[in-house]
């Protein structure tokens, strides 16, 4: 494993034991080079999944896009990383059982869902982006439909 530090290419392993969700092994490493220690994860891939983003293109899928995206909506909103990391590795599982394709909008629609349930705000912070929100209005009338799903 490169250091991310230095770019040498030998790091030892001091430590492996398994995320809290079983979902993932974190492995602490120390440089061989410089000293300096860091953290890796290593996750089950079940397959080589490409997303189809909306002007057609093709990309190979990056869970940590969706780790970024999600870190963002709920940041300051005092959410447990490890409810975080169970959404992330939910949409993740839900997305390699479908298929070897995924359109993007499909998976901006299972995020949508995750955060719903999981904080309201940052149900919100996400669609604002997702729905590229341009006005007040349009914050007022996604807040407003927010409310009235917790309503009943």
């Amino acid at each position: 494993m490169r250091c991310p530090f230095c770019a040498h290419d030998d790091s030892q392993v001091k430590d492996s034991r398994p995320t809290e969700d079983n979902t993932a092994i974190r492995r602490r490493r120390q440089c061989e080079g410089c000293g300096a220690r860091f953290t890796t994860f290593e996750r089950v891939q079940l397959r080589d999944i490409v997303v189809v983003k909306t002007d057609g293109k093709r990309e190979p899928f990056d869970r940590a896009k969706i780790e970024r995206s999600v870190a963002l909506a709920c940041r300051k909103r005092g959410l447990e990383q490890e409810r975080i990391d169970q959404l992330v590795s939910g949409i993740q599982r839900q997305i390699e059982t479908l298929s070897d394709e995924i359109a993007s909008d499909r998976i901006g629609a299972m995020v949508m869902d995750g955060l719903r349930q999981l904080d309201s705000v940052a149900y919100i912070r996400f669609a604002s982006v997702y729905r590229d929100f341009s006005e007040a209005r349009d914050f007022e009338e996604f807040a407003s439909s927010v409310r009235d799903v917790g309503k009943s």
